[in-house]
């Protein structure tokens, strides 16, 4: 926990144990910046500050939407920022804010594990350096807020280009014909709208908070002036993602009809394929049809040779003088009459 003093000649570093005298002096600007919300932070935010329980049991839990509450004597501020995670994953890096009459509390977390150490602070990280620096004097509570929203929302925006130039990337692959796997690329066409989505939501979310702020007469003219320019930026940040998700949507829509016109042709490539076989066995069928005809034309007069060719103790053609043109008569006869069957089946 830190806990600091913002004047005119910069920053200065006090301990947790003067905090309560700090708090009583009226030209002093308190900043207590507070990494996780750990046992000793909750003895300070009940006991030292006098929070509600439930605003400290909003800072301990993880809390999965941007929130506002006013107390008689404070604001209690819930809000977002984005962190790249795996696969396309999107992790909701909390923060909150207690902005008071002459004091901000700001408080980080709970964060994922796989979160990068270090990315929760990177808001109060860097306006310490601009203050610190000489860059930046917040005079009132009101304006140091107002800084860490705007930085909040620095990132916020840098998160979207993060992500614009993954879909130009993958915007030129489709364009270049150098896809890939098709199911890998769907898979980073809707991680990259996914993360746009996540920031859009964000954004969104951050801008009715504030416009609702707006109507708050416990906050100062100046105040209000603060809270309407933040607005501002988070329907900035909402309009900014929605140009860059509708881009990502033409580029998977022109993608997937890629994708339907390959499988067009490569559907009519396989139609003629098959017609080709069909015919081909419609022809091989008639070839073998007109084949077996033949040769059953040609196995009556067959069998009857083979019949009276055998060598029977008394053949009939020996003794009987038209045994043979009986037979010839029989094969004549019968492969005229399976001639005939075949032609009329239309096998011939």
């Amino acid at each position: 926990m830190d806990v600091r003093l913002v004047g005119d000649e910069g920053v200065e570093e006090r301990p947790v144990e003067e905090l309560a005298a700090l708090l009583d002096h009226e030209d002093g600007l308190v900043w207590v910046d507070i990494p996780g919300c750990d046992p000793e932070a909750v003895r300070v935010l009940s006991e030292v500050f006098g929070f509600h329980p439930m605003a400290i049991r909003d800072c301990v839990e993880r809390n999965r939407v941007p929130k506002v509450h006013a107390y008689p004597d404070h604001l209690f501020v819930v809000l977002h920022a984005p962190a790249r995670g795996m696969r396309g994953h999107v992790h909701y890096v909390e923060l909150d804010q207690f902005v008071g009459r002459n004091y901000v509390v700001t408080v980080h977390g709970p964060v994922n594990p796989a979160v990068e150490a270090g990315i929760a602070l990177r808001e109060t990280r860097a306006v310490l350096a601009r203050i610190m620096a000489g860059r930046l004097r917040p005079a009132t509570p009101s304006e140091l807020s107002y800084v860490i929203v705007s930085a909040l929302i620095r990132n916020q925006e840098d998160y979207v280009e993060t992500v614009t130039s993954d879909v130009w990337r993958l915007e030129q692959r489709v364009t270049g014909g150098q896809v890939g796997d098709p199911e890998e690329f769907l898979n980073e066409l809707f991680r990259a709208r996914h993360g746009l989505l996540a920031v859009r939501t964000m954004g969104a979310l951050g801008g009715a908070i504030y416009g609702r702020m707006t109507n708050l007469a416990r906050v100062s003219p100046e105040g209000q002036r603060l809270v309407v320019d933040i607005a501002d930026q988070f329907d900035r940040i909402r309009s900014l993602a929605d140009g860059e998700r509708e881009y990502l949507q033409g580029v998977i829509e022109f993608y997937q009809t890629t994708l339907t016109i390959k499988a067009a042709l490569v559907g009519q490539a396989q139609n003629a394929e098959v017609r080709r076989l069909t015919e081909a066995s419609y022809t091989q069928n008639e070839e073998i049809k007109k084949i077996s005809a033949w040769a059953a034309i040609f196995f009556a007069p067959t069998l009857v040779g083979t019949v009276y060719g055998m060598n029977f103790t008394h053949m009939p053609e020996l003794h009987w003088i038209v045994g043979y043109p009986l037979a010839l008569v029989l094969m004549a006869l019968g492969s005229a009459a399976l001639y005939m069957v075949f032609k009329r089946r239309g096998w011939l």
